[in-house]
């Protein structure tokens, strides 16, 4: 077991650190998506429906491994009344 770990780490610390710092948007804005149809109260289903979209696409956003456009975030925070992510607009 400890050889796994080892080269488990060793693979992780050989990731370069914008593809590092791509996944974890990826996965932070999966959960917010996630937190705010929690919040309404909506299954997937239903929030697919709402969006006029295939259940299938939103398991693929909520997995974390989806590449959202500028316009899909735009969609999605205009559909919840929040934003998804912030950006500092000076």
């Amino acid at each position: 077991m400890k050889t796994i770990n080892t080269s488990f780490r060793q693979m992780a610390a050989a990731v370069p650190s914008d593809i590092k710092q791509e996944v974890e948007l990826e996965v932070a804005i999966s959960n917010r998506i996630y937190e705010l149809m929690t919040k309404r109260g909506l299954s997937k289903i239903e929030f697919a429906q709402a969006l006029g979209k295939r259940p299938s696409e939103i398991t693929k956003w909520l997995s974390g491994q989806h590449n959202f456009t500028i316009r899909t975030l735009s969609i999605l925070s205009t559909f919840f009344g929040e934003d998804l992510i912030k950006v500092d607009k000076h």
